[in-house]
């Protein structure tokens, strides 16, 4: 049974990785995939894959990667040893958020409303490890999150871009 979510997303407040306000309100009218990310991480060649799906559908979705040091500390970067480490290693382009926490009692409203079916009005979820991704319709409503072995270019995610 679907239920309204009590909350928009577009009304969350996070910080770019440089420490600036991101306003997600500027997305509408673009499908949002959020990715919890770490540099350190076996799923990290993911980032490889995550600029090219940007690269593909650049006029219909916004990647953004978020930081997250809580599964095996694999994301200890400072925001400039995180930003340079993307860019050299991988050319990303896509949005960073700053460092937050995905889950516990120290988890980001952000990832609050992506976990929790009585805010985001569709499902329950919890954040297993690096790489979990969560994809956001154009008009800011959970359509679905994937594991970490689900690749970005799969057509489980795919499906809903096209």
């Amino acid at each position: 049974m679907m239920t309204t979510a009590t909350q928009s997303l577009y009304d969350i407040k996070i910080n770019s990785l440089q420490g600036k306000p991101i306003n997600l309100q500027q997305f509408k009218g673009k499908k949002m995939l959020f990715v919890n990310v770490a540099s350190k991480c076996g799923f990290t060649s993911q980032y490889k894959d995550l600029q090219r799906l940007q690269d593909t559908y650049k006029d219909t979705l916004i990647i953004i990667g978020v930081p997250c040091n809580q599964f095996g500390k694999q994301e200890p970067g400072t925001p400039n040893e995180i930003q340079e480490f993307c860019k050299i290693n991988y050319g990303v382009t896509f949005l960073i958020t700053e460092k937050i926490a995905v889950k516990g009692e120290n988890q980001h409203p952000l990832y609050a409303w992506l976990t929790k079916k009585s805010l985001n009005g569709k499902q329950n979820s919890t954040v297993k490890w690096n790489f979990q991704k969560y994809l956001i319709d154009d008009n800011g409503e959970f359509l679905n999150y994937y594991y970490s072995i689900t690749s970005p270019t799969s057509s489980r995610l795919i499906k809903y871009l096209k």
